[in-house]
C-alpha cells in the first residue's frame, strides 16, 4: 500500500484467502520509509517482485523479493521526472505520467530502471498499456490513444471524446467481453463511461493489436452528484508468471509448469543487451561474432586445431 505520510505499508493478505471465513482480518506487517524519502507517495505499481512507487522524491523502486525487508534499489528524481503520479509496466518498457506528459522508461533491469523518451501530454492523469496501443486519461481532453508499437517513440494514434461529452477523465482500465474489447473511464463529474474500442466488426479483429475504433456506448452517473476518480481492475486470468518469474497462474497439463525468471530472459537478453531484430539484412546487428564454422574459418585462412584422439 502506497501512503502519503507512511510510505510503504505492506500488509499480509494470504488470510482473505485461505478458505476460512471467520479470520478475514487484515493488519500491517512493515511500515517503511527510510529518510522519509517516499512521503507523498501517490501510487505503486507492483512489477514482479519490485514496488514502483510515486512520490514528492520521484518514481523510488522498492526491492520486496523479501517483503519483510524491503529496500530502495533506485531512484528516478527531478532531472527525468515532474512529480510523477502514475506508472504502468509491460514487459521491458514502463510508462510514467508526470507533469509534463508520459515518459518512457527501460526496464529490462526492473530495479535499475532508465529514462529514454518523453512525450509532451498535458492532463495526463493515468496511463493503461494492451499490446501496441496505450489508453491515457487525459482529463479534459478525453481518452488519448497512444501507438507503443515502438515503446521508445510513443505518437498518439487518436484523441477520443465522444463528440466533448468525455472532459473530466481520470482514470481508465480495460476488459474484454466475448470478442469485443471496452474501455471503462472515469469521468470525474460525469461518471462512469463504457467506450467500446473494438468488435467483430473491427477491422482486424482477430488479429494481435487491432486499431481500436472507439465509440461511447454507456454512461453511469454517480449518486449524489459524485466524481468518478479512479476505477478497479478485473482479474489477469491470461497471465502465468509475473515480471520476476514467480508463478501467478497454474496450468492444468500435468508435468507442465511456466517460465521461470531465468529461462524468461534467456529469451530476450543476450548477456545483459536485448536481443534487437530488424529489416536490413546487413545490419551489424545481424554479424556473428562467435566462433566461425570450419568452412568459412578455412575460407578465410584460419586454422582450426585438430582434435586430439585418444583410445
Amino acid at each position: 500500500m502506497a501512503d502519503s505520510e507512511e510510505g510503504l505499508i505492506t500488509v499480509p493478505a494470504a488470510t482473505i484467502i485461505d478458505g476460512n471465513p471467520v479470520n478475514n482480518f487484515l493488519q500491517r506487517e512493515v511500515t517503511f520509509n527510510p529518510g522519509n524519502v517516499l512521503h507523498g507517495a501517490r501510487s505503486i505499481t507492483i512489477v514482479g517482485t519490485s514496488a514502483y512507487l510515486c512520490c514528492d522524491a520521484g518514481l523510488v523502486v522498492v526491492d520486496l523479493d523479501d517483503p519483510k525487508q524491503p529496500r530502495i534499489t533506485s531512484i528516478l528524481g527531478g532531472e527525468t521526472l515532474h512529480e510523477p503520479h502514475a506508472v504502468q509496466v509491460q514487459f521491458r518498457y514502463g510508462f510514467v505520467c508526470d507533469e509534463e506528459g508520459i515518459k518512457v522508461l527501460d526496464v529490462t533491469d526492473v530495479a535499475h530502471p532508465r529514462a529514454v523518451s518523453a512525450l509532451e501530454l498535458p492532463e495526463a492523469h493515468s496511463i493503461y498499456l494492451a499490446r501496441t496501443y496505450a489508453y491515457v486519461a487525459a482529463g479534459t481532453q478525453g481518452l488519448v490513444i497512444l501507438d507503443i508499437e515502438n515503446p521508445e517513440q510513443p505518437r498518439i494514434d487518436q484523441v477520443f471524446n465522444a463528440g466533448g461529452c468525455i472532459n473530466d477523465t481520470h482514470d481508465v482500465k480495460l476488459g474484454i467481453t466475448y470478442s469485443s474489447e471496452f474501455a471503462y473511464v472515469a469521468d470525474g463529474i460525469n461518471g462512469l463511461r463504457v467506450v467500446q474500442l473494438t468488435s467483430p466488426e473491427t477491422p482486424g479483429n482477430m488479429g494481435f493489436s487491432p486499431r481500436p475504433t472507439p465509440q461511447l456506448v454507456a454512461t453511469f452517473k454517480l449518486p449524489g452528484e459524485g466524481h468518478a476518480l479512479a476505477i478497479s481492475e478485473g482479474l489477469d486470468r491470461d497471465r502465468a508468471v509475473d515480471e520476476s518469474g514467480n508463478q501467478i497462474g497454474v496450468f492444468g497439463r500435468i508435468g507442465a509448469r511456466p517460465l521461470v525468471a531465468d529461462e524468461q530472459r534467456r529469451l530476450y537478453l543476450h548477456g545483459f543487451q536485448a536481443w534487437k531484430v530488424g529489416d536490413n539484412p546487413r545490419d551489424p546487428i545481424f554479424r556473428y561474432v562467435g566462433p566461425r564454422p570450419a568452412s568459412q574459418a578455412a575460407a578465410a585462412g584460419v586454422k582450426i586445431p585438430m582434435p586430439v584422439r585418444r583410445r
